[in-house]
């Protein structure tokens, strides 16, 4: 079971606009304005864009579909004011990698492709291999970590009989340290 969405504040719409459809290359798909909870205090906006745009990655006819989406709310009320927190990992007092939201790319050119839009929009973009997956990083206008996920291999049964016993071990010993390739940004901001 996949997720319908995750949604996040945002206390900027137009810059987390910009950059879920231009960096990320994610489809506006729709926004509902409605009251606080307060009548006459104010009034939110949720929207939601779709992340199954690339024509490419569509393996299941699903591009542009009511799912796979992420939502977003900026709100505009007297009683929550305008200085809230956005920044899910900076609101727990955690660093930036803790929470984060991996979106699937189905193939290694897929990867690819995202990694190369971020880097023509002048982001640095660091790249992992995980072993079992490699990853693509870099935060949205919120400071909220953002990733790009290709999953490499299936879990092995060894892998999977150990999951427990490492979930559980009070002094776990330490995996091999994941191999990390830094790309510059192809554009200056």
């Amino acid at each position: 079971m996949g997720f319908h969405h995750v949604a996040l504040a945002t206390r900027d719409a137009a810059a987390t606009h910009a950059f879920y459809t231009e960096v990320m290359g994610f489809d506006l798909v729709k926004v509902h304005v409605g009251p606080t909870p307060n009548p006459g205090d104010g009034f939110s906006k949720h929207f939601f864009y779709a992340t199954n745009t690339d024509v490419d990655d569509d393996t299941a006819g699903d591009r542009g579909a009511a799912k796979d989406l992420i939502a977003f709310w900026e709100i505009k009320c007297d009683d929550i004011g305008d200085n809230y927190e956005v920044n899910i990992n900076k609101a727990a007092g955690l660093p930036g990698w803790v929470n984060h939201i991996a979106f699937d790319a189905p193939t290694r050119e897929a990867l690819d492709r995202h990694r190369v839009r971020w880097q023509q929009h002048g982001h640095r973009v660091l790249e992992v291999d995980h072993g079992f997956c490699t990853s693509i990083y870099l935060e949205d206008p919120s400071g909220n970590m953002v990733e790009f996920c290709l999953t490499t291999r299936d879990f092995t049964d060894d892998e999977r009989a150990a999951a427990t016993q490492l979930l559980v071990d009070p002094q776990p010993g330490f995996e091999a340290d994941p191999t990390m390739i830094v790309h510059e940004a192809l554009t200056s901001t």
